[in-house]
């Protein structure tokens, strides 16, 4: 087995989620993990930081996919429809992802540890978003609202995704941002 490189990666996140699915996350040691993927503990210290960043491992692409995807978008556009198309160059990344991100989903609904350090990616994320947004020229006092409202439809429509897998990520992503347009209007 190859000792580095995306093979490995992914047969140790392979690994884990059997592992966590079998055992739970908190009752997997690493050593398991690099057990059942064939390499050293070492090996996977080279590849991640500890057994949580397994289940975020493709947060810093993302990132900087919404980043690009932001600023790509023409400049006149208003922040939320400038998200929303951003949001849309990211489902191509969240299909070719999905047979690892949806054990991962339910392992970090289950674990608490999990659960904190995905609001804090999520943070991550709005905070890159609000500094997308500033860049365009985006109100600083609008932006980080408008990157927490959009964050929040998103993942509204990617669980709905999860749960009807038969709609695409596309479809639920517009049906997520015209009901915020109607919410919004309500407010009225």
């Amino acid at each position: 087995m190859p000792r580095s490189g995306e093979a490995v990666r992914q047969r140790l996140r392979q690994a884990a989620l059997e592992l966590f699915t079998e055992h739970g996350f908190d009752q997997t040691p690493v050593e398991a993990i690099a057990a059942r993927a064939g390499v050293t503990e070492r090996t996977f210290y080279r590849h991640f930081a500890d057994k949580r960043e397994m289940l975020f491992d493709g947060e810093t692409e993302l990132r900087d996919l919404l980043v690009q995807a932001v600023a790509a978008v023409p400049h006149g556009m208003k922040p939320l429809p400038t998200l929303r198309a951003a949001f849309h160059e990211t489902v191509p990344l969240f299909e070719r992802n999905r047979p690892l991100t949806e054990p991962g989903v339910r392992l970090i609904a289950e674990t608490p540890a999990l659960q904190e350090r995905s609001l804090a990616k999520r943070a991550l994320l709005v905070n890159a978003l609000a500094d997308a947004l500033r860049a365009r020229g985006v109100n600083p006092r609008t932006a980080p609202l408008c990157a927490q409202v959009a964050m929040d439809t998103f993942a509204v429509a990617t669980h709905r995704w999860m749960q009807e897998p038969s709609v695409s990520l596309h479809d639920q992503l517009d049906q997520a941002f015209r009901e915020l347009r109607l919410a919004a209007a309500a407010l009225k």
